[in-house]
């Protein structure tokens, strides 16, 4: 997990994300709507819906779109059914990747991802081939010059959370993800900011790449994924030393 947040942190700083804000926008409004579509449109009885809430609030999502994107949910409007789906598959040097989509055509996105994979070196696989490989987990992102990490080791814990984590620029706060919202209350609560809390994928084991073209490969395939309209979230496993990764990423 660490390897993935760390490469998403050096395309931020080279502006890659705000190239993908207009997608990034749409992949919320439609994890809002497939969130209130499978558990109904009241935040307080519905977590996921919950956290996608405050998930597209950190990303500055309009109130009012996200309103809408409820109602589209809960067909209280007229709009395209999105569901979700899994595709699974490796990377160059058998780093696991699972491919988190939102899709009105299940057949044409699985096609197009299944591509994406051969185009880019690496293999698609049947359904649990790497799943296992993965657990879901709460991410709390944090300034680090906000708080110390003893002092938000401490308040997370008390609140729920397994883990803190130094990512440099931030500390990572893991969770179950049943406690992320508790968690991320008791932080602002605090009076800490919040960067950003998601649920995600965490992986369980990691590859090693120390060899540059290898992790240019395996990143190649990873943003090429992340830039399909219909994909939500690519999570892998892999782990790039911070001098590879700062020089892949150059």
């Amino acid at each position: 997990m660490s390897g993935h947040s760390k490469w998403h942190s050096i395309k931020h700083k080279k502006g890659a994300a705000d190239k993908a804000r207009g997608k990034l926008f749409a992949v919320l409004i439609r994890q809002i709507e497939v969130a209130a579509r499978q558990g109904g449109g009241d935040p307080d009885a519905n977590a996921t819906l919950r956290t996608m809430i405050g998930k597209a609030r950190d990303n500055s999502v309009p109130m009012d779109t996200i309103q809408r994107a409820i109602r589209r949910g809960t067909g209280e409007e007229e709009g395209v059914a999105y569901e979700p789906v899994t595709y699974e598959g490796y990377a160059p040097g058998g780093v696991a990747v699972l491919v988190q989509c939102l899709t009105d055509n299940r057949n044409r996105t699985g096609a197009e991802v299944k591509n994406l994979f051969s185009r880019n070196g690496g293999s698609f696989a049947e359904p649990g081939a790497v799943s296992w490989q993965f657990e879901r987990k709460g991410i709390v992102q944090v300034e680090r010059a906000a708080v110390s990490e003893d002092d938000l080791m401490l308040l997370a814990a008390d609140a729920g959370a397994e883990d803190v984590e130094d990512l440099g620029d931030t500390w990572q706060v893991t969770t179950p993800p049943t406690e992320l919202h508790a968690v991320r209350t008791a932080i602002e609560e605090a009076g800490i900011a919040v960067r950003s809390a998601d649920l995600t994928m965490v992986p369980t084991t990691s590859v090693a790449l120390t060899d540059e073209a290898q992790a240019k490969a395996v990143l190649r395939l990873v943003d090429a994924l992340e830039d399909h309209d219909d994909v939500e979230a690519v999570y892998a496993n892999f782990d790039i030393p911070d001098a590879v990764l700062e020089a892949v990423g150059a």
